[in-house]
């Protein structure tokens, strides 16, 4: 059991520090609102694997894996909802998130909003389908105890990891504060991120 975790941890770790859409998203929001909304995306992104974890562990994963309709219909929504995200964030004011005394979206709305996100992403469900077989210690044992020990693991330690990048992220935040043309750098660099996410789920085969 020990050996399945410790392993199991290890190759998490590579795969959270690795370059991808959610701790690019992290990052973005971080540097953009600050480390707290960067902490409340975090949050919001970690607690969708509660979803993916469930299905993988009950079998539905399965499911959609094996039905190439429902699979195309999952990505097709999560690809149109962050394309509206995008358009929400080009339609904004692009000093909005970097004024101070600005509005901006609640760290209730950034969780909500985190959520969405991960559990809309069905590449999640598939990655757990696929990856955490390997690592269960007791095959002929309770497999659904297992597959959620597994998915609590990986979700505190990507949240130790995505929160650490948030909190490095909100420094830069300050010192963009300064700068006039930074509002519409980040405003861009946001729409490009949700737009690259979107593509990234709808293509990526």
């Amino acid at each position: 059991m020990i050996e399945s975790i410790i392993a199991f941890l290890a190759a998490t770790a590579l795969l959270a520090f690795s370059p991808g859409p959610d701790n690019i998203y992290v990052l973005t929001q971080s540097v953009a609102n600050g480390s707290k909304s960067g902490l409340a995306t975090t949050a919001g992104l970690i607690s969708g694997c509660i979803v993916h974890t469930t299905l993988v562990a009950f079998g539905l994963s399965a499911v959609i894996a094996a039905s190439p309709f429902l699979f195309f219909a999952i990505k097709t929504v999560g690809a149109m909802y962050l394309l509206y995200l995008a358009f929400k964030v080009y339609r904004s004011d692009a000093s909005i998130n970097l004024a101070d005394g600005a509005p901006k979206k609640s760290y209730t709305a950034l969780f909500k909003q985190g959520v969405i996100m991960n559990i809309l992403n069905p590449k999640v469900t598939i990655f757990f389908l696929a990856f955490f077989p390997g690592f269960l210690w007791d095959p002929e044992g309770n497999t659904v105890y297992q597959f959620y020990v597994l998915g609590l693991l990986f979700m505190l330690e990507s949240f130790v990891i995505f929160g650490s990048i948030a909190l490095v992220a909100g420094k830069i935040s300050h010192v963009l504060r300064t700068n006039k043309n930074a509002g519409i750098v980040l405003k861009w660099l946001q729409i490009i991120v949700f737009i690259g996410i979107a593509v990234y789920i709808f293509i990526d085969g």
